[in-house]
């Protein structure tokens, strides 16, 4: 087996299947598995996905696990040479697995590899190539600096917004949404960090992946569309909670000891008032009409930890 594609489904039938789809209509030379594990959805995800798609290898579970923890489960019983995260609110084109594929076999340095990734409207999502949130990107992030000075390496090292796009180039860090691993990686570096349940999971692993030798490489010689924020909505309070969280996990894990305490000072209170911003404009948004989402709440796959990710 070349690629075992993983999917994390909650409450996302509809995109899930369109999704599924997008896979199996890939042209590929490569073989492949699709293993998709159901995280205690309450809509008819299971029995659509059994009906429309009986050849996927589908775990259901009984809670919400969390993300790194369902795609864990997947990876502990996949076959792949190479493991794809594949968000349930993406498309991708019929070329898109032959080509990374390609790219990942050629290159044996690269141990996690993303391409393209578009929203709906036609524009870049930022998040398929960034830097790590140090907290000196995290600053200049937050505080607008990257967006006044678009052009500028130093006050863009979160978004990486000088980088043309269109090229190919080692980056820092991968979205969650198409990220492909190399399993020598994987078996070097471990899986995801379950202690993360929905957000910065993937900077986490790239971090690791990086800091074990292996090269993170961005490589848009192919595209998705990542619709984002799918299942989100659906409990406000507890996503704005665990975007939060992920941000203290991440700089705990990674970055307090490197920094002095008045430099951990400020990272928290910034998550904090941050935190305390966010609950306040969700709940000025509710009750809300209909199904429409919330503006104020990050969207799946938003992952990074610098403060004033949004």
């Amino acid at each position: 087996m070349d690629l075992s594609i993983v999917i994390v489904n909650y409450n996302t039938c509809r995109l899930t299947l369109d999704c599924l789809q997008s896979v199996y209509a890939s042209e590929t030379g490569y073989r492949f598995e699709v293993i998709v594990v159901d995280n205690h959805s309450h809509d008819d995800s299971v029995e659509r996905i059994r009906e429309q798609f009986p050849q996927v290898t589908l775990i259901v579970n009984e809670k919400n696990t969390g993300f790194s923890y369902a795609n864990n489960q997947a990876m502990k019983v996949s076959g792949g040479r190479y493991i794809l995260l594949l968000n349930s609110d993406t498309i991708i084109q019929k070329d898109t697995l032959q080509i990374m594929l390609e790219f990942m076999d050629g290159h044996p340095e690269v141990g996690a590899s993303g391409c393209k990734v578009i929203l709906p409207d036609g524009s870049l999502d930022k998040a398929c190539k960034r830097g790590f949130p140090t907290p000196s990107a995290s600053f200049y992030y937050a505080f607008g600096f990257s967006n006044w000075f678009p052009d500028n390496p130093k006050f863009n090292q979160y978004q990486l917004g000088y980088l043309d796009p269109d090229q190919e180039y080692p980056i820092d860090c991968l979205v969650g949404a198409f990220m492909m691993v190399r399993r020598e990686t994987i078996e070097q570096v471990g899986m995801l960090d379950e202690d993360f349940f929905m957000y910065a999971e993937d900077t986490d692993w790239c971090y690791r992946i990086k800091e074990a030798g292996w090269v993170n490489y961005y490589y848009p010689r192919t595209t998705i569309v990542h619709y984002k924020g799918g299942s989100a909505p659906r409990r406000p309070l507890k996503i704005i909670y665990e975007f939060h969280r992920s941000m203290v996990l991440f700089y705990n894990k990674h970055y307090r000891k490197k920094y002095n305490l008045l430099v951990s000072a400020v990272i928290y209170a910034g998550i904090g008032v941050q935190f305390m911003m966010a609950v306040a404009k969700s709940a000025l948004s509710f009750p809300l009409k209909g199904n429409r989402k919330p503006e104020s709440l990050p969207k799946s796959s938003d992952t990074g930890s610098g403060i004033g990710m949004n």
